[in-house]
């Protein structure tokens, strides 16, 4: 009786576990279907401007290398780094002394090459008259024309030789090629100079307008090429850039793209582009770097902000409400996004249509089918 009593006890005692679990399997059940509380927007269309920027360096409109002509020692530094200067102006003076010896030289020779012309001048004609007269014979009066010739080409050599030699007097005054800026001065008074010297006497950049180098994609320039119509079209279209200075400040000129290479750099798959600016204060300087700026625009484009966007490697999600058997649903969704985009938001060119409902946050913690509330 007791053994009865018991097992009775044991089987009531399993029926209320087994009532209390199934009753906590449902409240457990209804707790992970209940609605969750999403912020929600409706998707609209919204005009956006974009800024991309580019790394990029910085040249003068020239930067030409001032090298000597001549070898010799340096006598005189005319300017001084970062001075302005004029096409012509005096730069550098290298010793002059053995280049005047020279020309003086070669103007003795030419004056002593006259005088054997002269000489043989006379000659030739002195022979021609006795050769008229039938007193000497042709081959003296051949002999003598082919002296006098000889005197010419002799004059005409000394000639030649003093041009040469004034030249290589003048190349000892090195001037500047182009108005510009004067660059670093590696040499002093004394140096030995020449034409195979491994660094140049200085660079005169011209200034008063700036080249600004800078790359995109193939891809990118493909796709501008393409909707533009051809590669010259596609660098006409380019909105006026701007410029990102080293410190982070933006230059007050805005620039125009001039260039594009026609040829990909096989190492980085990008086509160089150059763009102008004017530099009237005088604060660009070649060598320097930035950042060019350019904006894309784009009208009329949905927009979703980057919260609401879950991105798995190239695939982008966001998750639409809809409704299913009377209850909102969140539905997972593939759109295509713009390629460029603020870091705050995305343009969506497809998958979307304006008026549609969808997650605005935590897009990654949302699962396909929670009920929305």
């Amino acid at each position: 009786m007791k053994r009865s009593i018991k097992t009775l006890g044991h089987v009531v005692a399993l029926a209320g576990i087994a009532l209390l679990a199934s009753c906590g399997g449902k409240q457990q059940q209804q707790r992970a279907n209940a609605p969750v509380a999403y912020k929600t927007i409706k998707v609209k269309a919204e005009d956006r401007t974009i800024d991309t920027k580019y790394s990029a360096t910085i040249r003068g409109r020239q930067d030409i290398q001032v090298m000597p002509q001549v070898s010799g020692t340096l006598q005189q530094l005319l300017v001084k780094e970062g001075q302005r200067v004029s096409r012509g102006q005096s730069m550098f003076i290298i010793d002059q002394v053995p280049y005047q010896a020279a020309l003086n030289t070669a103007k003795a020779n030419l004056t002593a090459a006259k005088a054997a012309e002269a000489t043989a001048k006379l000659s030739y004609e002195s022979t021609k008259n006795l050769a008229d007269q039938n007193i000497v014979s042709d081959f003296d009066l051949q002999t003598a024309a082919n002296a006098y010739a000889q005197a010419q080409a002799a004059v005409g050599q000394a000639e030649a030789a003093v041009t040469n030699a004034a030249n290589s007097l003048s190349y000892t005054v090195v001037k500047s090629p182009s108005n510009g800026v004067v660059g670093t001065l590696p040499y002093r008074v004394g140096a030995l100079v020449g034409p195979s010297i491994p660094t140049p006497l200085t660079t005169v950049s011209d200034n008063h307008q700036m080249y600004v180098y800078f790359s995109l994609t193939e891809a990118m320039m493909l796709q501008k090429t393409r909707e533009a119509g051809s590669a010259e079209a596609a660098v006409k279209a380019m909105p006026p850039v701007r410029l990102q200075l080293v410190d982070g400040s933006e230059y007050e000129e805005t620039g125009i793209v001039e260039t594009a290479s026609g040829v990909v750099d096989q190492g980085t798959g990008s086509v160089s582009l150059r763009a102008v600016f004017n530099n009237p204060k005088g604060l660009l300087h070649s060598g320097s770097t930035g950042n060019v700026i350019i904006p894309v625009e784009y009208k009329d484009q949905l927009i979703v902000p980057a919260a609401a966007v879950k991105q798995l490697q190239t695939v982008y999600q966001v998750f639409k409400v809809v409704q299913k058997d009377g209850q909102r649903v969140a539905e997972g969704t593939n759109i295509q996004v713009a390629p460029y985009s603020t870091g705050k938001e995305f343009i969506v060119l497809s998958g979307l249509k304006a008026g549609d409902e969808i997650i605005a946050d935590g897009a990654g913690m949302v699962k396909e089918g929670a009920l929305v509330q």
